[in-house]
């Protein structure tokens, strides 16, 4: 049995900073595998740790994102076999865990897991021809992956409740008018536009702002107003410990581009400021 040379994802990293995955089973549009499964996460543990990466974009080749897990796979499961270990993986969120942001671009069909993946992003952009569903009940299965809880806080409850219940397709401009993408783009700009986006952030943006405003965006959640506010206050000071709050004060005064410093950097240098706090 020889190996694939062909990666089931492929990267790219910009001279800017910005990771381009690609999920690439074209032939098979994008279908989800435990290959990509496995890949797909070891890819995301490397960006984190990577200081180049400051943000990430997720696409599909050809003409689809991602349309769920492969029919092999269904079929197997169908079946009563057992190919998906699914004991010994770590949940399906790992964008949500991520701390640098994740733009989706969404070229085409995106249902099951790959719209679970769509849903982990921070901000997602489509072409008008993208077909969404969370094809869960048609499947005989229940929303996977805790989009239970995450499809309601984007879309709102009545519109998750339709999605989930019926495993309804839509496409482009009913996903835009309840929010469940940020922007529509023609196919030919689709990712121009999201490698832009994400470019603006990796060369605008503090990456240590940015991973502290993802965890408020998670945490905050379940929280009330008054438990928000006081987390707030206590990461702020956090943040204005670190290199990134003066650069981004001074580069305001003197009226040019920030020139932040890598996202682990910035946490060695808070950790410290904290540790000459505690000492002083």
């Amino acid at each position: 049995m020889t190996e694939n040379p062909i990666p089931v994802i492929r990267t790219e990293l910009t001279d800017e900073g910005v990771m381009l995955l690609t999920l690439n089973r074209p032939e098979r549009h994008n279908a989800w595998t435990l290959e990509m499964e496995l890949l797909y996460n070891e890819l995301f543990d490397r960006a984190e740790a990577d200081p180049r990466v400051r943000a990430v974009v997720l696409t599909g080749a050809g003409r689809s994102f991602c349309p769920g897990m492969d029919m092999s796979v269904l079929d197997g499961a169908s079946s009563g076999a057992r190919p998906w270990p699914t004991d010994s993986l770590p949940p399906r969120t790992r964008p949500m865990s991520f701390p640098k942001p994740v733009v989706a671009a969404i070229n085409g069909a995106c249902a099951g897991i790959g719209f679970n993946q769509a849903l982990m992003c921070d901000i997602r952009f489509a072409v008008p021809e993208a077909k969404f569903a969370a094809a869960f009940s048609a499947r005989g299965l229940v929303a996977e992956d805790g989009v239970a809880w995450l499809l309601p806080r984007i879309v709102g409850y009545g519109n998750a409740a339709d999605l989930l219940l019926s495993s309804r397709k839509i496409t482009g401009p009913e996903a835009l008018a309840m929010g469940l993408v940020n922007r529509l783009v023609e196919p030919a700009q689709l990712l121009p536009a999201a490698l832009a986006y994400a470019t603006e952030l990796a060369r605008s943006a503090s990456p240590y702002a940015m991973s502290l405003i993802k965890r408020q965006l998670a945490d905050d959640q379940a929280r009330t107003f008054t438990e928000s506010r006081d987390s707030a206050a206590a990461l702020l000071a956090t943040a204005k410990r670190a290199p990134d709050y003066r650069e981004g004060v001074l580069s305001f005064i003197e009226r040019r581009r920030p020139e932040f410093a890598g996202l682990e950097t910035e946490r060695e240098a808070t950790r410290e400021a904290a540790r000459e706090e505690a000492s002083a």
